[in-house]
């Protein structure tokens, strides 16, 4: 619970106390199925937050502004800088690791502090090289040197020996692929290529036909390795129904775990190769009763990282709350990043009488999740579903069927 001095602290005049929060999400652009997910579940957090603060009797209310980044990091360093002039200083998102390392100056030399429910590229891919310059900059969920382990075990549990990489060329991109090959490769398995594509990608004609050139006359112990977006739809959708390509398995990750865009535009061929995806997988029993609010509002099924980002909101607001209190109203980067870091720990706890929907949340010396499972899901005929679950801590994959 809020303690008794917090609130006899709050005294300041209602109007004068909203707390602005800006969320940096892809509304439009190749991390859409996700950035839609996270804005709908901030809004039903923005409600509850207030609630909570109302019936608590903290003198404050939340305001989200909601900005559409396209998951381009030059727009989303615009988006930042605009939503800055407007007195904004804590921001949900963004959500690709691009973005953050594009951010991340205008971060630090303004003193905003961001929690991204799922950029994960590790630290150094995204420029950061010590804890101290990513004092600002938090994320709710695991880097991806957990999950380039638990692809890697995936494409052994189902039998791979060899297999091809397409990984999008930025720092997301490059991040995970070097940590998935790094694990392939522990595990036995040829890497027959390893080959990038720019992120605006149009005509994927020349990765198909090298592609098709490396697993001729392979067998289905060869498989492709998809490393990116929903630009994976497109990619399938330019691939000959007869291609030799669609008779291997493809293995995807959290870019294409649960894309709608795939279900829409490309089932059936998605259906053939299983594009096994994963996904950081941590939910509570709290999660159920938001997944339930959510399709009462035909949002559909919230996936990860809009559970990620509801838990960074409610972190957040009640850091930013405290943190105006102690300050008598005034910004102070410094504090609201620590009251984030100790306040992860109590919130995860059930201190303020609120519960965790993503489990608990600790957070390493870089301030990233320290730890966590991955969700295998695949594409069958009745849509995406969970098949497996890779258990961090012993590596194993639990198959569900």
């Amino acid at each position: 619970m809020i303690g008794s001095v917090f609130l006899a602290g709050c005294t300041q005049k209602e109007e004068e106390n909203v707390i602005k929060v800006g969320l940096l999400v892809d509304l439009s652009g190749s991390l859409a199925t996700y950035g839609n997910n996270e804005k709908h579940i901030c809004e039903i957090a923005e409600e509850k937050i207030n609630k909570y603060f109302e019936e608590k009797g903290i003198p404050y209310k939340v305001k989200l502004y909601v900005e559409d980044t396209k998951a381009d990091p030059n727009v989303c360093l615009q988006k930042v800088q605009a939503l800055h002039t407007q007195g904004i200083n804590l921001f949900l998102g963004p959500m690709a690791s691009g973005e953050v390392k594009n951010i991340k100056g205008f971060v630090n030399s303004n003193n905003i502090v961001i929690i991204s429910p799922s950029s994960t590229a590790p630290p150094q891919m995204i420029g950061f090289k010590s804890p101290d310059e990513k004092k600002y900059v938090f994320r709710f969920v695991p880097t991806d040197n957990f999950q380039g382990n638990a692809i890697g075990d995936v494409a052994k549990d189902v039998g791979l020996k060899n297999v091809v990489v397409i990984y999008r060329k930025d720092a997301w991109g490059d991040g995970l692929e070097k940590a998935t090959v790094k694990k392939l490769k522990a595990n036995g398995i040829n890497v027959v290529d390893e080959i990038p594509y720019d992120p605006n990608i149009g005509d994927w004609s020349p990765i198909i036909q090298t592609v098709t050139n490396k697993i001729k006359g392979k067998g289905n112990d060869t498989g492709i390795v998809f490393i990116g977006y929903e630009e994976v739809a497109t990619l399938l959708s330019q691939i000959d129904e007869n291609s030799p390509l669609l008779k291997h398995v493809w293995i995807g990750c959290d870019g294409t775990a649960n894309s709608k865009k795939v279900l829409e535009e490309v089932k059936d061929k998605a259906v053939k190769i299983k594009l096994y995806s994963t996904m950081f997988q941590s939910e509570t029993d709290e999660a159920k009763k938001i997944k339930e609010e959510f399709k009462k509002r035909d949002y559909g099924e919230p996936d990860q990282y809009a559970l990620n980002v509801y838990d960074a909101f409610w972190v957040g607001a009640i850091s930013y709350a405290e943190m105006l209190n102690e300050t008598n109203g005034k910004y102070d980067a410094n504090l609201l990043a620590k009251k984030i870091k100790e306040n992860t720990v109590k919130y995860s706890e059930g201190q303020f009488g609120v519960e965790s929907v993503t489990g608990y949340i600790k957070l390493n010396e870089w301030n990233d999740r320290a730890s966590g499972n991955y969700g295998i899901f695949a594409v069958t005929e009745d849509g995406w579903k969970l098949v497996g679950i890779w258990d961090s801590t012993t590596g194993k994959i639990k198959w569900l069927e």
